[in-house]
């Protein structure tokens, strides 16, 4: 235990000088390298995955995240730490959470305990608590089944230094082999923290007075939704669908058993009343249908006069993560999105949209018409100006038009976006520029469109190496990583099939790092 303290002090007085020392550098610089993402979140240097502990106090946006500050690859996981005023613009702070004697760090939340009901702060300096996954390698290799356990640290300063609690676990491991990735929120009505955890194939919900003393209420999940991997990183909230009605919505991440073969996130709407999640139905419906968007959560404590739901994935797959061909860094998260929920020809959804504050970035803007038909395709190509761009279409097509917009660039790549003869978008990223680095990459990503209107909206962001895609309002989203060898700056559009008129805005996007 002593070799073990005076390693981990030995490496967190190293990593704070290396952080201290990484304030210095010149940031438009690092985060200039091929492939890095100018409107995206991305560590500074090395390996993320999982967003957590995400929090609203004070004006600040908090983002923690699985970190390995060491390599480029997964590896013992922290909590990496950043904190916005808007959403959009990033400040890299420390490393706030260490691997300790329990285990590494892995993904959790934060709460505001505003009440200081855990007796960690004080009702004038009331602490956040973090809830995370201790998991503890030497358990895991010996082949033991109870290495990962629930521990809490709290900060009495608002975010910006923690402390582990003395009595961790705060929820031992009865021998539950895939047992993590807490979730906690404040349920005013029975007026006790509710915590989701997810075990291997369902979820367990528990109950606390005072973020300490845990019990177990119910579980969800073992006959609904998809199985065909390992549930993690759940979330439970309640919000209003379009007609004014409370509804409880649940996000599930699993891994493999997406709808493009990998990670994705499932949700589920129904009930929940203090104790037990009751769902409305049995259908397993994917709050993204491309390949690169998961374990997404939200922020707790967004003020009430605020009142949105603010969801945040991370933006890759499990496939191919750690070798995506990128070398200082590796991986980034979505952009941040408003949930909401709505009726779409008598189906309730869950719909999501950039958030608003992205349109600090906008800057100049280029407006074009089409009317194009399967006779007629030659409309372009047009110039694009440089990464990041977002465009918006309105589309109008006559009844079984389909179409394509190409995106190219004068080494040979192109990126396909598309409706096809089935009301089915799919984005084909099989010939986008560097594919072979993972047989799963170079896929074509198809996802039903809800409505059968002939009328369509379509919202693309596209950055150094993502595309986003919000279609209907919101209700069809899909998040695919590209890795173009040189930019796609050219774009047509093409009627496959009968034809269509397109209003289309392009706005290019200021960089969020300079």
């Amino acid at each position: 235990m002593k070799i073990f303290s005076g390693l981990l002090m030995f490496t967190t007085i190293f990593f704070t000088s290396c952080q201290k020392q990484m304030k210095q550098e010149n940031l438009p610089k690092l985060y200039s390298e091929q492939y890095r993402p100018q409107i995206h979140f991305s560590p500074p240097k090395n390996w993320m995955n999982d967003p957590n502990g995400m929090f609203f106090l004070d004006g600040e946006y908090h983002l923690f995240y699985q970190h390995y500050p060491d390599s480029n690859v997964w590896g013992p996981m922290h909590w990496g730490h950043a904190v916005s005023n808007d959403l959009v613009h990033w400040r890299n702070l420390p490393i706030a959470l260490f691997p300790d004697s329990l285990g590494l760090i892995f993904s959790g939340s934060c709460v505001v305990d505003v009440n200081n009901t855990s007796g960690l702060g004080t009702k004038e300096q009331p602490p956040v608590v973090a809830i995370f996954t201790q998991h503890l390698m030497e358990g895991e290799k010996a082949g033991r089944h109870d290495f990962q356990t629930q521990g809490i640290a709290y900060s009495i300063d608002k975010g910006a230094t923690w402390n582990m609690y003395d009595g961790n676990p705060v929820i031992k491991n009865s021998g539950k082999h895939d047992f993590r990735d807490p979730k906690v929120m404040w349920h005013e009505p029975s007026k006790q923290w509710v915590m989701i955890l997810a075990v291997k194939d369902h979820v367990e919900l528990y109950g606390s007075p005072d973020l300490k003393q845990w019990e177990l209420m119910s579980d969800f999940g073992i006959n609904y939704g998809n199985h065909k991997g390992v549930w993690e990183c759940p979330d439970l909230f309640m919000m209003k669908d379009d007609g004014g009605k409370n509804q409880w919505v649940m996000l599930v991440s699993i891994n493999p058993g997406g709808p493009q073969g990998g990670s994705a996130t499932q949700y589920f709407i129904g009930d929940f009343d203090g104790k037990k999640f009751t769902p409305q139905d049995s259908i397993t419906r994917w709050v993204d249908y491309g390949a690169d968007n998961y374990a997404g959560v939200t922020w707790s404590n967004i003020p009430e006069k605020d009142g949105r739901r603010i969801f945040l994935g991370w933006m890759s797959n499990w496939q191919y993560a750690q070798i995506v061909p990128t070398e200082q860094w590796r991986s980034a998260l979505t952009i941040p999105r408003i949930l909401s929920l709505t009726n779409i020809e008598n189906n309730l959804v869950l719909a999501s949209n950039p958030v608003t504050e992205l349109l600090t970035l906008k800057g100049e803007e280029s407006s074009f018409q089409f009317t194009v038909d399967e006779n007629f395709t030659d409309n372009g190509p047009i110039d694009l100006p440089s990464t990041p761009i977002q465009m918006n279409f309105n589309i109008e097509l006559s009844t079984g038009s389909t179409f394509k917009i190409e995106f190219s660039n004068e080494t040979g790549d192109r990126l396909l976006i598309g409706l096809d003869s089935t009301n089915q978008f799919y984005i084909d990223r099989t010939q986008t520029g560097l594919i072979d680095f993972s047989k799963d990459f170079a896929s074509v990503h198809y996802a039903k469109r809800l409505s059968t209107k002939n009328k369509i909206d379509i919202n693309l962001l596209m950055d150094a190496s993502s595309i986003e895609l919000f279609a209907d309002n919101g209700t069809l989203v899909m998040t695919d990583l590209i890795f173009p060898k040189t930019p796609l700056n050219h774009f047509k559009m093409v009627a496959t099939k009968g034809n269509l008129k397109a209003d289309l805005k392009i706005y290019t996007l200021k960089s969020i790092w300079k």
